[in-house]
C-alpha cells in the first residue's frame, strides 16, 4: 500500500527508501515495546493469548508489501531476543526464536502480497490477515513436527498454544484491518 502511495505522490527512490526504512524500524521497535507492555500488564500467559509481536509485522506486511515486511518479520523476534537477553529474560525464548522467525516471516510476506490490492480497497485487509495468520501459524507447526526431534516442541505441545492464543488472533483479525483501513483513508484521501 505505501509503496503505491508514494509512488501515486511522485515521491523520489531516495525518499522511498526512507520512508520504508523509517517504517520498517518503527514497526520493529513496536514488535519489542508491545510484548514487554502486555507482559507487563498481563504476564506471560498474556503475552501467549494476545500475540502481541504479531500485530506489527501483519501492519507491516500490509503497509510495505513482502520485500520490505519479511524483514520486519523476521528481524522483529531477533530484535527482541537480543534485546531482552540483556536484561535477563529473553523474549522469545532462544528455542522458539529460529521458530518464530520463520513464522513472522510468513505472516509478513503473505499479509505483504495483498499491499497493492489493499491500496485500490482497503477491505482486502481482512483477507491478508487471516490468510497470513493461518500460513504462519502453519509454518510454526510444520516446524515443529519436522524438527521436533530435536527442538523442545511438540505438535501437541504447539497445537494447543495455538489454541490458546486464539484470543489474539482474532483481535488482530479485526483490529489490523481497521488500522490499515483507517491508515488508507488518510494517505489514499487526496487521490481516491
Amino acid at each position: 500500500m505505501l509503496e503505491s502511495v508514494l509512488v501515486h505522490r511522485k515521491v523520489t527512490v531516495k525518499n522511498k527508501i526512507t520512508v520504508k526504512i523509517l517504517t520498517s524500524v518503527g514497526l520493529i521497535a513496536l514488535s519489542v515495546i508491545l510484548p514487554q507492555i502486555v507482559h507487563l500488564a498481563l504476564g506471560q500467559p498474556g503475552g501467549v493469548q494476545l500475540l502481541p509481536m504479531y500485530l506489527p509485522v501483519l501492519i507491516g506486511g500490509c503497509l510495505l508489501g513482502s520485500k520490505w515486511a519479511i524483514v520486519v518479520g523476521a528481524l522483529s523476534p531477533v530484535v527482541s531476543f537480543a534485546i531482552t537477553s540483556m536484561f535477563g529474560e529473553a523474549m522469545p525464548a532462544l528455542p522458539r526464536l529460529p521458530f518464530m522467525v520463520a513464522e513472522l516471516a510468513v505472516f509478513a510476506v503473505v499479509s505483504g502480497l495483498f499491499s497493492k490490492k489493499i491500496y485500490e480497497k482497503g477491505l482486502w485487509a481482512f483477507p491478508a490477515v487471516i490468510l497470513a495468520q493461518l500460513a504462519g501459524r502453519a509454518v510454526f507447526l510444520c516446524l515443529v513436527a519436522i524438527f521436533q526431534n530435536i527442538a523442545p516442541f511438540t505438535v501437541p505441545m504447539i497445537w494447543s498454544q495455538i489454541l490458546t492464543g486464539w484470543v489474539g488472533l482474532a483481535i488482530q483479525v479485526v483490529l489490523v484491518p481497521l488500522m490499515i483501513i483507517g491508515l488508507r483513508a488518510i494517505l489514499v484521501k487526496d487521490h481516491d
